[in-house]
């Protein structure tokens, strides 16, 4: 294969077919491991911020019942009826400032053991309405065989076990509602008093958990440390056998890594857990077919795209190879010519196909940007004495402002104008030299303290800043700081031309009152000459 056509066709041919299954392999493996880790990320941000949600509600509620405990422990001075209840109706008042400062909180109690005193029940406080808290009759615990921990859970479990403990979901005695208790069991010389804890309804358990959700059907859930169900969904965990309760599957709890790959109901899933505080765990899980779903329908995409756009390209450079050869040279001599600087080479062309087309293009590319280029050379956007911005980057900055206002657009901007006073005093009594001196010492003064923003000198000695952002925000201390930096000089300098002294006024843009731009300058403006005269005055007058 001599040609040059036949050469430039195979070389074409085979770049196009290997950059293209290169891309695709490249971009196709990016975008899995961009959608999987994205999943990850948002998995564990979620189960993150759920944590941190629920560990700060369980720890208020153990702190309130904690605060109560530690209160009745102190305060326990005999076990004679009397005492005890001289103790139950302190302890009352202390909890109910507690509980009615945590929420959720549906009953709170301290049930004295009937073994202590048969007198001395304690109390039982119940918000059912939300209403506020009123006293209910208390559950007699007589009636129950409180070494069975199956029945009367929350005196049981904190009896035997003898620990702060949090309890799964369960129907309250005599009220009917489902709730999960924190119990803190009360000794006094290791004897054991009674418990005093709080129920939380348990619908606020479940609010916090059922608004964790991602893609359409991720949820959040809790188990305890034995992989029971305290919140789920979807399931119930209230009176469910013990066989129902242990269904969660294997490794959730027990698993080494907070990743997990599990499946539940046939669907496979991915889940993240985090610990809670109250030796809980919350998983936010999401079947794999959703997280999969976003970057397999991506990547199919671009498979299709790769095979149209490889299969047109192929057939393109097969048309147009033939006649590419001749126009490529005069293409390549104007690209050299115009690489030289010569932008008044324009090749010639009388076709009319795409090569044509291309051709004229470039030329009027050519021609746009040797006039771009002469723009360029003609408008200079910087100060040649201060090195600041000049008068035409103004009008630009400016320019483009008001092109946001006609779009409807409400940027948050304002304009401060600045002129130099006594410059004429300056020049006629030491030069024009010192004059210069003296602008450059302002132009510096207004760059340093208003560092962040553009500033422009738009006269002989006005300057101008267009103030943006932190900038904007920050004004007073500005304003403020360059204030006194004008004192600090005067103070520090001696010489009439290193002494700053300016005249300001600023103009912060106002929908209501401004139609354009030019409407914010001329109210800066205005401010700068009140200020100026006001200043003169003052001089004056001392």
């Amino acid at each position: 294969m001599r040609s040059i056509r036949g050469k430039i066709t195979l070389l074409t041919v085979c770049a196009i077919v290997v950059t293209t299954l290169l891309v695709t392999l490249i971009s196709s493996v990016a975008i899995i491991n961009i959608g999987v880790g994205d999943s990850d990320l948002m998995l564990h941000l979620l189960c993150e911020i759920g944590e941190k949600n629920l560990d700060s509600y369980f720890s208020s509620v153990e702190q309130s019942v904690g605060v109560v405990a530690s209160y009745a422990d102190s305060d326990l001075e005999g076990s004679a009826d009397a005492d005890l209840n001289s103790h139950i109706d302190r302890v009352r008042s202390v909890f109910e400032k507690a509980a009615n400062r945590t929420q959720g909180v549906l009953t709170y109690y301290y049930r004295i053991d009937p073994n202590v005193s048969e007198s001395a029940k304690g109390f039982w406080y119940v918000d059912l309405d939300g209403n506020g808290f009123k006293e209910h009759k208390v559950t007699d615990i007589t009636l129950y065989d409180v070494e069975d921990t199956s029945k009367l859970v929350w005196f049981t479990v904190p009896k035997h076990t003898g620990s702060s403990v949090w309890l799964p979901p369960y129907i309250t005695d005599n009220l009917d509602v489902r709730v999960i208790s924190y119990n803190v069991p009360v000794f006094r010389d290791d004897t054991f008093i009674g418990v005093i804890g709080i129920e939380i309804d348990y619908s606020t358990v479940a609010h916090q958990t059922e608004n964790i959700k991602l893609y359409e059907n991720g949820y959040a859930f809790i188990l305890d440390s034995k992989g029971e169900i305290i919140y789920h969904p979807r399931i119930n965990p209230v009176g469910m056998s013990d066989e129902l309760k242990s269904k969660a599957p294997e490794g959730l709890v027990t698993g080494s890594s907070d990743n997990i790959f599990y499946t539940y109901d046939g669907v496979k899933k991915q889940a993240v857990r985090m610990p809670l505080n109250n030796g809980m765990y919350l998983f936010v899980s999401v079947p794999t077919s959703e997280i999969n779903e976003s970057w397999r329908q991506l990547t199919l995409e671009i498979l299709i795209v790769s095979v149209i756009l490889l299969t047109l390209f192929i057939i393109l450079t097969l048309r147009l190879t033939k006649r590419l050869t001749k126009p490529l040279r005069m293409l390549t001599k104007a690209a050299e010519e115009v690489d030289n600087g010569n932008y008044d080479f324009i090749p010639e062309t009388t076709g009319k196909d795409e090569v044509g087309i291309l051709t004229r293009t470039f030329a009027t590319l050519v021609g746009h940007l040797k006039k771009h280029i002469n723009d360029l050379n003609d408008l200079a956007y910087g100060d040649a004495l201060t090195m600041v911005h000049n008068k035409g980057a103004f009008d630009i900055y400016c320019g483009n402002l008001q092109t946001a206002l006609d779009n409807g657009e409400k940027p948050d901007f304002a304009v401060m104008i600045f002129d130099c006073d006594d410059l004429k005093s300056v020049n006629d009594n030491y030069g024009h030299d010192k004059g210069d001196a003296y602008l450059k010492a302002a132009s510096s003064m207004i760059s340093h303290v208003f560092k962040h923003s553009a500033v422009f000198r738009i006269g002989g000695d006005e300057f101008a800043v267009l103030l943006q952002n932190d900038d904007l925000e920050k004004r007073d201390e500005l304003i403020a700081l360059f204030e006194e930096r004008c004192a600090e000089c005067k103070e520090s300098k001696s010489k009439d031309w290193e002494t700053v002294r300016v005249s300001m006024g600023i103009a912060v843009y106002d929908p209501d009152i401004d139609r354009s731009v030019d409407d914010v300058v001329r109210r800066a403006d205005k401010e700068m000459y009140t200020n100026k005269w006001n200043r003169k005055a003052s001089r004056d007058n001392t």
